[in-house]
């Protein structure tokens, strides 16, 4: 008698752990066998990255432990390096330790995405992205650090530069990060004297003619009109040429120091796809079908970042679903199900879900929607916005955190201290270590 399939899942994101989650409600470990791998230990909601950066949720409450969710599946912390689909089998390279080959049934691609860079001199150097918690509580900490520092200095060019913010990419991850920590770095001010609110500058740099290309262009224009009168420079049809030693220079010629540049202008499907053997379309995501099971090769399923998948609810018949979280979820629930009717013996059914909309927080009480065609703008939306992430994050345990942080900062003023010992934690003890 054969024994329980193994259903490899490469990736512990939203489509890696939402298709675990319910695959493993609908399989008995005598059925299948579901091994989850990833790099880290745990989900991000990444919708709450720049409300955990402004300090309005406690970073810890927006990650998922996977091994706590997810607890009738092996969860390998590491990464699958390559594919061999020939041999049905993977490369897993964990933590520590020497790389291994894992043997699968079938395999479920799902790696997510990395920030899309450009070769530009400097940003290497002085960038840092806006993907991941870690990233979230070091900008909260360099925001901090910099104003302390600015409060601190009597060298005027140095605090300029410690007070000057660039962010590149006006898409909503960009738009929603500057915001926030603009937010919190305006309420920071109250406790530096020495520092005024329009000592700060805060550039948004887009090289399209507008931002958030994901809504209507009135909301759109309403987005910038609103961060510009916070005094938020919106520079549209620009580009970051160079950031070499910090100097930012832009492509409308203008030149200057700053001590914070994120870059949030767009994302590409993860490496592994690309290198994995398996079909894929010119911007290296696998091809699928509308069942998302990859075309041309038997056994492979993919969604999310990482997958070309169908959209069926346009009548364009070349139309593809867009990476967003929204399909990513929904997605992952049809895949589990597909997952089970092949373990089965069933049939496999379509993905199909009409896009629903947008919605975005600029700061605390601002923030803009768009949901199936109605705009919503200001206290409102933010309200919409922090309802359906909160109906989105997973886990009840999350949830009720996650409010629990919400109706405390409505009682208590936001906190702001900088824990910039976090980013070297060493120091202080390595100085002693050689004091004699």
């Amino acid at each position: 008698m054969a024994g329980p399939k193994r259903i490899l899942i490469v990736g512990g994101g939203y489509v890696g752990m939402y298709t675990a989650l319910r695959a493993q409600r609908k399989l008995s470990r005598g059925r299948a066998e579901i091994v989850v791998v990833d790099p880290q230990p745990n989900m991000t909601y990444q919708p709450f990255l720049p409300e955990a950066a402004a300090g309005s949720v406690e970073p810890r409450h927006v990650v998922v432990p996977l091994r706590r969710v997810l607890k009738k599946c092996r969860v390998i912390t590491g990464r699958v390096s390559k594919i061999s689909h020939d041999r049905r089998c993977a490369l897993v390279e964990p933590e520590t330790g020497e790389a291994y080959e894992l043997d699968y049934d079938l395999l479920v691609v799902a790696p997510g995405s990395i920030a899309r860079t450009l070769p530009i001199p400097g940003l290497a150097e002085h960038g840092v992205g806006f993907k991941t918690i870690g990233e979230a509580i070091y900008l909260r900490n360099h925001v901090l650090s910099r104003l302390d520092f600015a409060s601190s200095t009597e060298d005027l060019p140095a605090r300029r530069r410690a007070l000057s913010f660039v962010f590149v990419g006006g898409g909503y991850a960009g738009v929603e990060a500057l915001a926030e920590l603009e937010d919190m770095a305006r309420y920071a001010c109250r406790y530096y004297p020495n520092i005024a609110e329009d000592d700060m500058r805060w550039v948004l740099v887009e090289a399209a003619d507008r931002i958030m290309p994901e809504v209507s262009v009135g909301l759109s224009a309403y987005t910038a009109k609103r961060l510009r009168e916070r005094a938020i420079d919106v520079r549209l049809n620009t580009r970051l040429d160079s950031a070499v030693g910090g100097r930012i220079e832009l492509s409308d010629g203008e030149a200057f120091e700053a001590d914070t540049l994120v870059w949030t202008a767009g994302v590409k499907a993860h490496p592994l796809a690309a290198e994995s053997g398996l079909p894929t379309d010119d911007k290296g995501r696998l091809t699928c079908r509308a069942n998302l099971t990859v075309k041309g090769v038997d056994g492979v399923f993919s969604a999310g970042d990482t997958a070309a998948v169908p959209d069926l609810s346009k009548s364009d018949p070349n139309a593809l679903t867009g990476p967003s979280a929204q399909h990513a979820v929904r997605q992952a629930k049809v895949l589990a199900d597909n997952l089970v009717a092949t373990v089965n013996g069933g049939p496999l059914k379509d993905y199909k879900h009409a896009y629903v909309g947008s919605v975005a927080s600029l700061g605390l009480y601002r923030g803009v929607a768009e949901l199936y065609g109605i705009k919503v703008r200001g206290p409102l939306a933010w309200f919409l916005h922090r309802t359906y992430h909160l109906s989105r994050v997973p886990t009840f345990n999350r949830k009720v955190r996650v409010l629990a942080d919400w109706t405390a900062a409505l009682f208590f003023p936001r906190e702001v201290v900088s824990l910039g010992q976090l980013q070297s934690p060493r120091t202080d003890f390595e100085k002693a270590s050689t004091t004699r």
